[in-house]
């Protein structure tokens, strides 16, 4: 049995505005909409201890309540997703804040296993998740985030260029050379609040990638691996990629 303390909270911003995919929450996927494709998939993780949808709709609000999911109302501006969360954080249960994506599916639950169960049994103030990348296309693809970290699993960068630059082509032998970042992550909610208080770093603006204020401040960001798959749906495309893939399983 899990003890109260090695529960966690997680929270799923859900935005209504996209400009690549407005009302995306609220897509129908496979017969439901995907704001609770998302929500069920998180409620079958053990360590979690607590699920709420942070959004900025009434519609989405009134999506989750009639699924019976928890959700409250941010109508307040925010930058990004994390500091949304961050808005909230105060009135949830766990010391420790799993911030996942709306649009991120958890194919198996051990995917969020992954980052809580190593993040628990740490001193880390952030973590997050890499997956080993290996398409050419992928490793190519702007809206694949990569990372690349240290020898102790800590974030040296996120990029949405190729990193690193093999300036000499790729070795044979390299199994571990390219990595991309699944952007979910966990926090202890001191370390959250103060995460939001800072202001949008340089690299954070030319990137659009919330972690790299993290960085760019000295705090740090350890990377633990999953093998596990998720659905990512950032376009209709992809949308109508994920409905394939669901209904063949």
């Amino acid at each position: 049995m899990i003890s109260p303390d090695s529960k966690v909270s997680v929270c799923i911003p859900a935005r209504q505005g996209s400009s690549r995919f407005p009302g995306k929450p609220l897509a129908t996927l496979a017969g439901k909409p995907l704001i609770q494709h998302v929500y069920e998939a998180a409620k079958q993780v053990p360590q979690v201890g607590e699920i709420l949808v942070v959004t900025d709709h009434d519609a989405i609000l009134q999506t989750v309540q009639a699924f019976g999911g928890d959700v409250c109302l941010v109508t307040e501006p925010c930058r990004t997703g994390t500091d949304r969360v961050a808005k909230v954080a105060s009135q949830l249960a766990h010391n420790c804040v799993v911030n996942l994506q709306a649009d991120e599916i958890l194919l198996h639950p051990e995917l969020l296993s992954n980052l809580i169960q190593p993040f628990l049994s740490s001193g880390a103030d952030i973590g997050t998740l890499k997956r080993k990348l290996s398409s050419q296309e992928d490793r190519d693809n702007p809206s694949i985030v990569k990372v690349v970290t240290n020898q102790q699993g800590q974030a040296l960068y996120f990029s949405r260029s190729t990193v690193p630059c093999w300036r000499d082509g790729i070795p044979d032998n390299i199994d571990d050379a390219f990595w991309m970042h699944l952007g979910i992550y966990i926090f202890r909610k001191s370390t959250l609040q103060q995460f939001s208080e800072l202001p949008t770093g340089f690299l954070e603006e030319a990137e659009k990638l919330e972690q790299l204020r993290a960085l760019e401040h000295g705090m740090p960001i350890s990377v633990w691996e999953t093998k596990h798959e998720s659905l990512r749906i950032d376009t209709p495309e992809d949308l109508v990629m994920a409905e394939s893939f669901l209904n063949k399983k």
